[in-house]
């Protein structure tokens, strides 16, 4: 009896892939060879004059995908982005797709990388997931020299009157390491600095990642550096990274980050990825500027949003969209038979571990319960005035009663269902979905933002609150309040809000399933990240430095004797 060989993993594929050179995928976009800087083999960055040299090409139909509210083990959503953007070629329709870059904490925490799966891949696959071209330690080194001019500031006399117990600048590190949480700095003798309590947030929480997300030009990068509030006197007037002439260094040490990335997917679709902004408190979508090259460059161009649409799309129609003056001409949202049963209350899913057995058996009833939380992803697409399709993404455990369970609450809330099986077969298991959306993007859209730029803070996050999660109100904690009240008087009140909850549940109580309703969002604090231009809220227990679990992916990272990396998944 002959053994069954594993399938191949996502790394063998990526190995065995024939690269086009950059050059050839700039030619295709419309970008002249020499606008590239090659980063190393099929790795190149775009220099900003880009956008002067594609400006009056015809504009691509603009696609955002998005999904259901997911588990633990995330739904498929760059897959699903990739295969699509594959899939236009079969059609005769060149595409480009827009994503973020990985961070290393969950690359060597439980996640994995940020490549995409099986036949649905970005390459080459290592420089991907690992470094990059070294965006992400860019924004390290900058966020952690500001944080070392304020530290020396106090040191120095504090002369900008700055109170040590509103510090609001932490220190980061592209690690997930929980014991740097919360820290105590300045320990020693007088010459060590003031000892103060402080902490570290992973890289991708940084507000300078948040910048390299939304910004649209070195200018507009250095004046956003420069807005950014660091701390706040006794008298509580905000304190900014300007004031302590640090934002003119910090850009220097983003010159050449704020720059686009070109790769590509194993079919050669060209692939822009950029930034990584952290998918709970800040934008989770990929770079402006990467949108604003990718829109002008084929047919289609595909952008994917961090977590379900009540987190990263909400964000890109909010706050991406109103930085970039582009508006989405359709949606994807990402379904799984999984979630859905999850989203059923009837499974309880846990990183790390088997699924459990009874999620694996045949139930569309499960799947229609669960269908709840597509219902209400829909809406929040609809709120928006984009139309949506449904990208099933199917899994070998599946059942055709199950997708069928999915295409029937896709239809009742108006939006075709496809089937994708873009993992195991490329862009041709996407093919059918790349029809559906490209009929969908030739309907006439309204979009239009869910709130006026007027409103007050408070009526921003009660609309976000009660039209895109389905809460019944909004709580706010004395603290938020004030900070709310503080925002206001400090000239933030026109910014947009971003909400930091859990990515696991419409509501912030990651244990609510399904589309929740009866439920209240409590607002715990309120900070200012004036430099990207949002005030975010932050709303039941959110993680900014996430931790490693029991056994994580880095366990089985390792080099073999011929130098080649193994294990990363």
């Amino acid at each position: 009896m002959r053994a069954t060989l594993p399938p191949p993993s996502a790394l063998d594929i990526a190995r065995r892939a024939t690269l086009r050179s950059s050059s050839e995928l700039a030619r295709e976009m419309g970008l002249s060879p020499q606008l590239l800087e090659s980063c190393g083999d099929h790795v190149a960055k775009i220099r900003l004059e880009a956008l002067a040299e594609l400006a009056d090409r015809p504009r691509a139909k603009y696609v955002v995908v998005t999904a259901i509210t997911p588990t633990p083990l995330g739904e498929g959503k760059t897959t699903t982005t990739i295969g699509l953007g594959q899939a236009f070629h079969h059609l005769g329709k060149r595409a480009t797709i827009s994503i973020r870059q990985a961070s290393m904490g969950p690359t060597f925490g439980i996640k994995g990388g940020a490549a995409g799966g099986g036949y649905s891949q970005v390459v080459p696959f290592e420089a991907l997931n690992l470094h990059l071209t070294g965006d992400g330690h860019a924004v390290t080194a900058a966020h952690n020299l500001c944080a070392a001019m304020l530290d020396n500031h106090l040191y120095q006399g504090n002369a900008l009157g700055i109170d040590p117990h509103q510090v609001t600048w932490r220190r980061v590190l592209d690690v997930n390491d929980r014991v740097l949480r919360n820290l105590v700095v300045g320990l020693g003798t007088r010459r060590d600095g003031l000892p103060r309590q402080t902490g570290f947030d992973i890289t991708a929480a940084s507000e300078i990642m948040a910048i390299l997300g939304l910004t649209t030009s070195l200018r507009d990068l250095r004046q956003r550096l420069g807005r950014m509030v660091v701390a706040y006197t006794g008298s509580g007037e905000p304190v900014t990274a300007e004031q302590l002439k640090a934002a003119g260094a910090m850009t220097v040490l983003m010159r050449d980050a704020i720059k686009p990335n070109l790769l590509q997917t194993l079919e050669g679709t060209p692939a822009l990825v950029h930034a990584g902004p952290f998918g709970n408190i800040a934008t989770g979508n990929s770079s402006v500027l990467a949108d604003l090259i990718g829109i002008r460059s084929g047919d289609f161009l595909i952008t994917e949003s961090g977590f379900g649409a009540d987190m990263g799309a909400e964000r890109f129609f909010n706050i991406k969209c109103r930085v970039s003056g582009l508006a989405p001409d359709a949606a994807v949202v990402v379904a799984t038979v999984r979630a859905l049963k999850a989203h059923s209350g009837r499974h309880r899913i846990v990183p790390g571990r088997p699924l459990p057995p009874a999620l694996l058996e045949e139930n569309p009833e499960e799947v229609s319960i669960g269908g709840a939380n597509l219902r209400r992803q829909l809406e929040n697409v609809r709120l928006h005035g984009v139309p949506a399709v449904v990208a099933i993404n199917a899994f070998p455990t599946d059942f055709p009663s199950e997708h069928a369970a999915i295409a029937e609450v896709a239809a009742e809330m108006g939006a075709p269902a496809v089937v994708c099986t873009n993992f195991a077969e490329g862009g041709r298991g996407a093919a059918e979905l790349a029809e559906a959306v490209a009929a969908a993007a030739e309907h006439a859209t309204t979009f239009s933002p869910l709130y006026r730029d007027e409103a007050s803070l408070r009526e921003k996050l009660e609309a976000i609150a009660t039209r895109v999660y389905g809460a019944a109100g909004v709580d706010y904690s004395p603290r938020a309040s004030r900070e709310l009240d503080s925002h206001q008087r400090n000239g933030f009140g026109r910014l947009p809000v971003c909400i930091a909850k859990t990515h696991l549940s419409l509501s912030a109580d990651p244990a609510l399933t399904g589309a929740p309703t009866g439920w209240r969002l409590p607002v715990r604090e309120v900070r200012a990240s004036a430099g990207a231009g949002f005030v975010y809220a932050i709303c039941g227990d959110v993680q900014t430095m996430p931790g490693l679990s029991a056994h994580p992916a880095a366990e089985r990272i390792d080099i073999d004797e011929d130098g080649q990396i193994v294990g990363l998944a």
